[in-house]
């Protein structure tokens, strides 16, 4: 969650305010793409143009509508209708942040494309195809494997070697560097398609969120506490870096920093040098520890899943790194002769981070009440509201749930053949689920002057970082995960 997200208002590019935080926005925008899929239910066709890549050898068949109904449609034409539509729904956006729209309209033209294109790339046969027989079809004699989901990791490495080679085009990018607010519209267009998973497979998916709360409740109780240890004690920082510092690292990375340093009245400096590390430590996590899933707990995917949402920091993070993972081991799997139904391994993860947001919110309350009723002097005025908890809360994680719970709704009533159409109606949703994860990781890069961070003094943070994430935290989500989540699978596809 951006710093604005932990307000009531939004700071302007010209020093005004706006009532409109990213977390409404992200709202507003997943419902609008969210309601047009679910129009295929009533006969309408309002998303089949929607354009995603698909895995390729010839440049010119790199990309398809999401509907057959509009295949007869040139490919330029589909992808500038794709282009249109997500520059209008968040060119709105920028205009009711009071952002300046020449100046996002022409940043967003640029990180668009280049992000686009970094997901065509990231399909490309002999980087995607992941089994013999696609192989075979194809004509292949080798691939790397790795997946479309390269894609996230494409744009996360063009958007870094931005930010850091060309510092002055990344700060005209920066208007349309929106990372929080992509990946947040992302996550509210995922709740629809978690929901038609849940629907499909009710009682499986009750087993996942019960034992995906009861996981992230342990975390809670025990990474918090022993971070905040570390930084205090091993590295002496004062409680002012240390909560935003243990929050970060233990819970939510980036949304957990900044809502626990505004609970604490900390410094700006702390939220955003705390934020940078998140970011740069979730990039790493997540070209890692996909991989090291797939190697380790390829019979085990609900454990990898739960394994992504509790040790991977920042949602966008986390959600791609479910992503990468669902596909690693699916493919794994489908050549050994199994095939699992889709979307399970990235809709734990999605659960298990969501679950963790819902949470931020009592935890900033926790935090504010204790600072102020036993670590701040007391001052005049200084009392705790009750609309706290609130004003901390991430208002997206209202529309993830909103659009699950309508489409659980709709599928749990529906027909056979109607639960298809649904399914159909959340594909084409899904397309622009991915667009913002590319947007975003995208984005993440091109914020990620590493120069400037090391410059700020980042680096013995990110000492109490090392130290907490790759000694403690990964290690005992994983154990976490495998105590909840063992034996649990996805259901066969069909």
């Amino acid at each position: 969650m951006s710093q604005q997200a932990a307000t009531a208002e939004t700071s302007t590019s010209d020093g005004s305010t706006s009532p409109w935080t990213e977390d409404w926005l992200a709202v507003a925008a997943g419902f609008v793409v969210f309601l047009l899929a679910l129009a295929l239910l009533f006969g309408g066709n309002l998303l089949g143009w929607a354009t995603a890549p698909r895995t390729w050898l010839e440049i010119g068949k790199s990309v398809r509508p999401a509907s057959p109904a509009y295949a007869q449609l040139e490919p330029a034409v589909l992808l500038l209708m794709t282009y249109g539509f997500v520059l209008v729904l968040m060119t709105i956006g920028a205009a009711l942040l009071r952002r300046s729209i020449v100046k996002f309209v022409a940043g967003f033209t640029v990180v668009f494309w280049l992000s686009y294109l970094c997901w065509v790339l990231g399909n490309y046969a002999y980087i995607a195809v992941t089994t013999p027989a696609e192989m075979q079809r194809l004509g292949m004699a080798w691939s790397l494997r790795l997946t479309g989901e390269f894609g996230y990791v494409a744009a996360l490495l063009v958007g870094l070697a931005i930010a850091n080679l060309t510092p002055a085009l990344a700060n005209w990018l920066n208007e349309a560097a929106r990372a929080e607010l992509y990946i947040k519209t992302a996550i509210v267009i995922l709740g629809g398609t978690v929901g038609v998973k849940a629907a499909e497979q009710l009682g499986l998916a009750s087993s996942v969120m019960w034992r995906g709360l009861a996981a992230i409740i342990e975390a809670y109780l025990i990474y918090w506490a022993v971070v905040y240890f570390v930084a205090r004690k091993w590295f002496g920082f004062s409680r002012e870096w240390a909560a935003p510092l243990a929050s970060g690292i233990s819970i939510c990375g980036v949304s957990a920093a900044i809502a626990t340093a505004g609970a604490i009245r900390a410094r700006p400096m702390v939220a955003v040098m705390v934020s940078s590390l998140v970011v740069v430590f979730a990039m790493v996590e997540l070209l890692v520890l996909p991989f090291a899933a797939r190697t380790f707990l390829g019979d085990q995917p609900l454990v990898a899943a739960a394994w992504m949402g509790l040790a991977v920091k920042t949602d966008g993070a986390a959600v791609a790194s479910g992503a990468i993972t669902e596909a690693l081991i699916y493919a794994d799997a489908a050549a050994q002769g199994i095939k699992y139904d889709k979307g399970w391994i990235v809709g734990t993860t999605t659960t298990i981070k969501i679950f963790i947001d819902i949470f931020i919110g009592i935890w900033a309350f926790i935090l504010a009440y204790i600072w102020a009723r036993h670590i701040e002097p007391r001052r005049p005025g200084d009392e705790l509201r009750g609309g706290e908890i609130w004003e901390r809360f991430p208002k997206f994680v209202l529309g993830f749930v909103a659009t699950f719970l309508i489409v659980l709704l709709i599928g749990l009533s529906s027909s056979a053949a109607s639960l298809k159409t649904l399914n159909a109606a959340m594909d084409q949703a899904n397309v622009f689920r991915q667009l913002f994860f590319v947007l975003t990781f995208f984005s993440i890069g091109l914020m990620s002057d590493l120069r400037l961070l090391w410059q700020e003094g980042i680096a013995r943070l990110a000492a109490v970082y090392v130290v907490s994430l790759f000694g403690f935290v990964i290690w005992v989500g994983l154990l976490i995960s495998w105590i909840f989540f063992h034996g649990l699978k996805p259901p066969i596809a069909g």
